[in-house]
């Protein structure tokens, strides 16, 4: 009787297990709808690859653009290049707002290049943008969407989410996560000694979002720098030898020089790709909730995130701010995604 309890009970253990394992596995498998917002530039370039390369984790529903690192024509026009370039002109480009909110536009020309695209030669791609404009199709998509169904991925300013959220503040059903590209803490800004780029082109429509009450992840300036490009990493993506490889090679190896020169690096950071590497493996980043405020006052503080990463204030925690990561699994993701484009 005794061999017979124990043999249920080790059987009982094993089903047990195998259902885990098949929970675990399943929610591992599970695709994400994800939007991907963006002002392409050239790291947005490579996040689009990125994300176009990897359909099995992420269903990239459309793609809509803003002003940002160049005017909101070129960076649809980029976004278009990127789609061609992954062999994906089944996905959608929208284009989106021209300008912020209140404020006048800045770009990162001097970072990006006139054409948004450095190292490379840009066309006109074949196909063209999306009938609308991408803030209706946020709010038309997410008003209609399942409940807290959908990712959205902000890799520029945020201006066209917030004036989605202006018109229709209800969309905020239809969004699982906002996760952006942005901000800075421990490692101080990159337009100013406090602010990153993309909060500080439009700091209003940065408060608007999260303002919102959706469910917020920060990838900022502080886990950006510590995922560098070096020689050896980028010669593993030219390795690939196939367009992508070489595309990805030519613009970072001219993108990351300023960067370099300005902070004294060995190489350079590939901010909005980590966005992507952070949907497709978590587990190479680590960080923490916190709370948030953001400064849109006039003045030296201007798009500066404040990120209470020791609780000093005791306030409720509205994001969660990742604030490292494993820089050789990130180029290793990377390339074993280039490696499928052709």
């Amino acid at each position: 009787m005794l061999n017979v309890h124990l043999h249920l009970t080790r059987l009982l253990r094993s089903v047990l297990f195998l259902t885990v394992l098949s929970a675990t596995a399943a929610q591992a498998a599970e695709k994400r709808d994800l939007i991907i917002d963006t002002d392409p530039g050239a790291d947005d370039v490579v996040a689009l690859l990125l994300a176009l390369a990897s359909p099995e984790e992420l269903n990239v529903m459309a793609i809509t653009t803003v002003a940002g690192n160049v005017r909101v024509d070129k960076t649809s026009r980029n976004a278009r290049l990127a789609r061609e370039w992954a062999g994906r002109e089944d996905v959608p480009v929208y284009a989106g707002a021209g300008k912020p909110l209140v404020r006048t536009p800045i770009y990162a020309e001097n970072i990006h290049g006139k054409e948004g695209l450095p190292g490379v030669e840009v066309h006109e791609p074949k196909q063209g943008l999306a009938q609308g404009s991408a803030v209706q199709y946020l709010v038309d998509t997410l008003s209609k969407a399942k409940p807290h169904s959908i990712t959205v991925a902000m890799l520029g300013p945020q201006t066209n989410l917030a004036l989605a959220l202006i018109q229709a503040p209800e969309i905020t059903q239809g969004i699982k996560e906002v996760v952006v590209m942005g901000g800075a803490h421990f490692n101080g800004g990159n337009i100013t000694p406090v602010a990153e780029f993309n909060i500080f082109a439009d700091p209003d429509a940065a408060k608007v979002v999260l303002a919102s009450g959706v469910k917020l992840t920060y990838v900022p300036l502080d886990v950006t720098h510590k995922i560098l490009t070096s020689d050896q990493r980028l010669k593993q993506i030219e390795a690939l030898n196939n367009q992508a490889g070489k595309l990805v090679g030519a613009i970072l190896n001219e993108y990351v020089k300023a960067d370099m020169v300005h902070y004294g690096l060995s190489g350079g950071p590939v901010h909005d790709a980590s966005v992507i590497a952070w949907l497709l493996k978590p587990d190479l980043f680590s960080g923490k909730p916190v709370n948030l405020a953001i400064d849109n006052r006039e003045g030296l503080g201007q798009g500066q995130t404040i990120a209470d990463w020791y609780d000093t204030l005791a306030q409720p925690k509205n994001v969660y701010w990742v604030e490292s990561g494993d820089a050789q699994g990130f180029f290793d993701l990377l390339t074993e995604r280039l490696a499928r484009l052709k």
